[in-house]
């Protein structure tokens, strides 16, 4: 599994007419790979609940999204599982299949609602539009 996790003011997804939005929190934008497994998810999504990379009054990276009452916007995008190793066009043989990619990223996105309720969710496997505005910036990617 990998993840990409940003700081953001405010963030968006739209797909056709369906919107999610949240305010201050994090947007998570993640990938499962072949092999990965409902474990996995469950850390993942307790690593991201608990992640402290919110400022305290110090200004020191030591709050979480939960001590900060934030949102999370989290949105499957296979794409981070693509391979850039070889030639000039991505490789997706590492992408879990769509099938048992949405269960799971079902689970994952349940089992991240389950450590903190505020999380909205994209569109499983449609086309998107992502609109974001990123604090700091402060990106993390996690892979595990």
């Amino acid at each position: 599994m990998k993840a990409v996790i940003q700081r953001v003011k405010r963030a968006e997804v739209r797909s056709g007419s369906q919107a999610a939005a949240i305010g201050p929190g994090l947007l998570v934008l993640a990938a499962l790979e072949k092999g990965d497994t409902e474990e996995q998810c469950r850390w993942a999504a307790a690593k991201i609940a608990a992640l402290r990379i919110f400022e305290d009054a110090d200004g020191r990276m030591n709050l979480s999204v939960q001590d900060t009452g934030g949102e999370i916007l989290v949105i499957s995008q296979f794409t981070l599982a693509g391979s850039l190793e070889r030639g000039r066009r991505p490789s997706f043989d590492g992408a879990m299949a769509p099938e048992p990619a949405r269960d799971l990223f079902g689970t994952f996105a349940g089992l991240l609602e389950a450590q903190w309720p505020r999380v909205k969710r994209g569109f499983f496997q449609e086309h998107m539009e992502v609109d974001l505005v990123n604090d700091g910036p402060a990106t993390f990617i996690l892979e595990r």
